[in-house]
Formats: structure tokens, sequence, C-alpha cells
């Protein structure tokens, strides 16, 4: 496998290919693991009720991208500080000091804006408001560098191949499958969300459900997930950009509660590969979208 080019800031990390053979994009904007001691100190839960919120392991699980072709841009900024699959501003005014209560926001109004006021389950993260000028400085820190790289790379791929297909690849609490699948019906293992068809392409949604399902998954599409800041904000497809966000059920890789990897995690590694394999090869995504 060729060596890999990294490009490195504390809001993120690029994986570049030496060579990019094609329009997949992937990007993991939910996995990073990076907590600040200042947050943690002032933070209301421990170290691991704070991760609950991570998409725990989701970048390892698409690591071979950029060998097989294709970049990857993981986040290390970790969700329960600065969500950047948010607007920058879905600004809270329940946990930011100084904020007019905006336009109902379904996602602000249950405290999961870009600065998260709760982690799963609902569960408080501070004590008392931040400071606007804390939130400013989180977002010019973090969310405003990721944006501009993936911006960058999606407006590059597209130059290059004449389209951009980006995977937002994501995980979902198991029990959140459970409480939204209806009796009789098969529990899907991989949520496809391209809102409602807005964000993406039939054909390219076709061709990555089709990846899924030739690995043995299970594939349902955008519910209860339909894509949230990032496939709203880049799925052009009259433009030639698809975003299709996905989310793999916990449960099959990893222990939800202790937050490690399951005993059959390598397993199920290599299974996502192939599916990567599948997506990333050159006549494989670019025939679905033309």
């Amino acid at each position: 496998m060729p060596e890999i080019l990294d490009e490195t800031t504390e809001a993120f990390v690029l994986h570049r290919p030496l060579r990019a053979v094609g329009p997949v994009i992937f990007a993991s904007p939910h996995s990073g693991r990076d907590y600040p001691s200042s947050f943690l100190s002032q933070a209301l839960l421990d170290p691991s009720a704070i991760r609950s919120s991570e998409d725990a392991f989701v970048d390892q699980l698409f690591d071979c991208a950029p060998g097989l072709g294709s970049p990857l841009l993981a986040a290390r900024v970790p969700r329960a500080y600065l969500d950047l699959n948010r607007a920058a501003d879905e600004l809270d005014p329940a946990v930011i000091e100084g904020i007019s209560r905006p336009p109902h926001n379904p996602r602000v109004s249950s405290g999961l804006g870009v600065i998260p006021r709760v982690v799963a389950g609902g569960r408080a993260i501070y004590r008392g408001k931040l400071p606007l000028a804390e939130a400013e400085a989180r977002l010019r820190r973090f969310w405003h560098p990721y944006h501009r790289a993936l911006a960058a790379l999606v407006e590059e791929t597209r130059s290059a191949f004449g389209q951009a297909v980006l995977i937002d690849c994501h995980s979902m609490p198991h029990e959140a499958i459970e409480a939204h699948t209806r009796p009789g019906h098969d529990r899907p293992e991989v949520v496809l969300g391209d809102r409602y068809g807005v964000a993406a392409g039939r054909e390219v949604v076709d061709r990555i459900e089709s990846a899924f399902a030739g690995v043995g998954l299970r594939v349902g599409r955008n519910a209860p997930f339909a894509g949230a800041y990032v496939a709203q904000a880049y799925g052009r497809p009259s433009r030639g950009v698809h975003v299709v966000q996905v989310e793999i059920d916990r449960a099959l890789y990893m222990d939800e509660a202790r937050i490690e990897p399951l005993a059959g995690f390598q397993a199920f590694r290599a299974q996502i590969a192939q599916v990567v394999v599948e997506l990333v090869r050159p006549e494989g995504m670019a025939l679905a979208a033309e």
C-alpha cells in the first residue's frame, strides 16, 4: 500500500492518497477524541459519559480509503465540544450567554446545536452558560478550518473528476434503531441519509446501498437519520456534488457502554474495507452518477 500524505491541524487530519482515482471523498466529523483538559474539568459528566455522543472508531473503519485512492477527512475535535455537523449559527441560548432565541430549530431546541448542551440521553454537559466569546473562539479554531478544508476538497474533486461524492461517515446508537423500527420490519444496520433525494442523486445512493448490501449488511434510507448540516450545505446534485450521510449501528463493532471495540472489530473493519473498495474503484461511482 502506498504512503499516505497527511495534513494535520488541531481541528482535523486530512489523509490524502498519493493519487486520487475517482470522485469519492470520505469524511468523519464526529469521531474526534482530542478532549481539552479545560473542557473536561468544567463538565458535569465523567470522561466516559462525555464520549457517549462520539462516533468512536468510525475513522478507523474507513481508514483504508487513502491507500485505495480516496481522501479521508477525520475530525480531531470531539462532538461534545463542538459539532462539525451543525451550522456555525446554530447557537443555543440555553448554554451560551448573550444569544437571542433563534427561529425554531429542533436540533438547537434538543440541546444539540453547534456547541452542544447535552450528550446522548439528554445529559447536561455544563453547570452554567458559556461566554459568547468562548463559543466564537471554538468556531474560529475548529469549525471554520474543518469546513474550509472540506469545501476545498469537494471543489478540488469536482474540478478533477466532474463531480464529487462525499460519504459523510457516522455511527448510530443501537437503541435509536430499535426505537424506530416498525414491528414486522427488519432493523437496518446501516442508514443512508440523502435528505430524501435533495442531497444526492438516486443512482449515487443506489450504488452506495448496493456496496453495503453486497457485504451482507441491511440498509435503510433516511429514517431515523436523513442527513444534517453537511448534507444540507454541501449536497448539490445539480452541480455534480452528492452527499450521503452513512450511519452504522454501533453494536456491530463496539461495546457502547465501555466505548471499546468488540472482539470482532477487525473483521467488521475488513467488511467495511470491502465496501470502500467497491465505492472507490474508478468505474464504480463515476458510472453510477452519470
